[in-house]
């Protein structure tokens, strides 16, 4: 299992690691994106970043979801009791405040678990709702990915090749999942997650850690994915 993550973490390492602040325009509009933490090393020797996260999206989504992970619109802050927050578009997002709020035994936790993106909640809790700590909560959440996370990504055009338990995603979230050598430093935030499977597995993530593993016919769409994200990055690209 170890061997497979250090040949995806070591593959990736061809790509660039975009950091913010970035441009939206240079980034697919189909893809999977991994990312990396300051301070979370692999462990595989050398003090190499570990992968944190593993995501993707709904057909044309890529950028999308990389502007709510980094809130990119920033318009998006102007939320009240009406509205939805900006973790409530970026699951990310959420599990980055559930790890805060509890690391300091804040009872707004339970708040923050409620969904505001139904009507329903919003009329039956919304008097329970703190915007200015919301607010403030939301703006740390923004330092955090701006300043401690970073990117890379490989271009996959077909939602069925990326999505679902049949899909690559999930199998790249096993590959990562099962290693025993890479592992959270104690320092890491989300140790003080209160979801289990993601202090368990030093990933920001719920889903499809109990993946099946890579196999040959997805390493090959890797490689593929990797020749062809490299070329859309080559210098002649008027995008870049």
């Amino acid at each position: 299992m170890s061997e497979l993550c250090k040949w995806l973490h070591e593959h990736l390492e061809q790509l660039p690691l975009v950091k913010f602040p970035f441009k939206l325009q240079q980034l697919p509009e189909n893809g999977i994106y991994f990312f990396y933490e300051k301070g979370e090393i692999w462990g595989h020797g050398d003090d190499k970043p570990r992968i944190v996260r593993i995501g993707t999206h709904k057909d044309g989504n890529f950028r999308n979801r990389i502007k709510e992970h980094y809130l990119l619109d920033e318009s998006k802050m102007n939320f009240d009791f009406a509205q939805p927050t900006p973790h409530e578009r970026s699951i990310f997002r959420k599990h980055i405040g559930r790890a805060l709020l509890n690391q300091y035994n804040d009872d707004y936790l339970k708040i923050w678990e409620i969904d505001f993106t139904t009507k329903k909640a919003r009329d039956k809790f919304g008097h329970l709702r703190d915007i200015k700590k919301e607010k403030e909560i939301e703006s740390e959440i923004t330092r955090i990915l701006r300043e401690n996370f970073s990117f890379r990504f490989i271009r996959i055009s077909s939602q069925t090749e990326r999505m679902g338990t049949k899909g690559l995603e999930s199998s790249l979230i096993g590959t990562i999942a099962r290693c025993w050598l890479c592992k959270p430093s104690n320092n890491w935030l989300g140790n003080y997650s209160p979801k289990t499977q993601i202090r368990k597995s030093g990933l920001w993530l719920v889903q499809h850690l109990s993946a099946d593993v890579i196999n040959e016919k997805g390493k090959e769409t890797v490689r593929d994915a990797i020749k062809r994200t490299k070329l859309f990055y080559h210098p002649s690209n008027p995008e870049n």
